[in-house]
């Protein structure tokens, strides 16, 4: 999964230090995959999916306008995942996202995200005007407990990111519903007043699962969320459901 294009401030960074830290973490990431894919006995599949959200909130922040239709189509071989979802509305707002991960058995992911706006062009990568942020993804799942730490690594003008991005998610599962709480700071608590971001709590919530029966053989599965953003002080109820 999702943001805006905006101006962010400019963080100077040490570039080689973290291209070598991410070139490191796409190494460890595919000798990983290939060495657990050849444990697993389940076969390769393609497969396709689609989703409509009553509007898309990604990590506590609106994006486009009006009801989100978002497909995902993904390769899946043992524990790893290759794929790319997207949202789109009727109002314009277009996001195509790649990206990789890999599940380990003991309940540990690693991957990375490509965010990218269908409106950029796509094979623009410079510091000034790149129209992809890239994203290292990290996940642990323990019993009802879920943990998620994300960072957007570089600088990409086009696409409005200054790097250095960073977001922290727990959840917990209770029997008929799940609880989360995160927070992060550039595109999830930029202010465009004062042109600072600062790290901040920006995404609390309660989320409901149902499956609705429409005949014998048809299931939907539904979706229910509600959302606070103490950081802009928003409060968002979104409903979706499954194709």
């Amino acid at each position: 999964m999702r943001h805006e294009t905006s101006n962010h401030v400019k963080l100077k960074v040490m570039k080689n230090s973290k291209l070598r830290i991410t070139h490191l973490t796409v190494i460890l990431i595919l000798t990983t995959s290939q060495f657990f894919a050849q444990e697993e006995e389940s076969k390769p599949s393609f497969n396709v999916g689609a989703d409509i959200y009553s509007n898309y909130v990604w990590r506590g922040t609106k994006l486009g306008t009006g009801p989100s239709f978002q497909p995902s189509l993904t390769f899946e071989a043992g524990g790893l995942t290759l794929g790319v979802w997207g949202a789109f509305d009727a109002n314009g707002y277009m996001e195509a996202d790649p990206y990789i991960s890999y599940a380990f058995p003991f309940g540990l992911s690693l991957g990375m995200t490509d965010y990218y706006l269908p409106s950029l062009p796509l094979f623009e990568v410079s510091d000034t005007a790149g129209s992809h942020a890239f994203e290292l993804n990290f996940g642990l799942t323990r019993n009802n407990l879920t943990l998620e730490a994300d960072y957007i690594f570089n600088e990409a003008g086009g696409i409005g990111s200054a790097g250095q991005d960073l977001y922290f998610q727990a959840g917990y599962s209770f029997k008929s519903f799940s609880l989360f709480a995160g927070a992060g700071n550039g595109w999830l608590t930029y202010d465009p007043e004062t042109n600072m971001s600062k790290f901040n709590i920006c995404n609390l919530g309660l989320k409901v699962s149902r499956t609705i029966k429409i005949t014998e053989t048809f299931e939907v599965p539904v979706l229910g969320q509600l959302i606070f953003n103490p950081d802009r002080e928003q409060l968002f109820v979104v409903v979706g459901f499954t194709l």
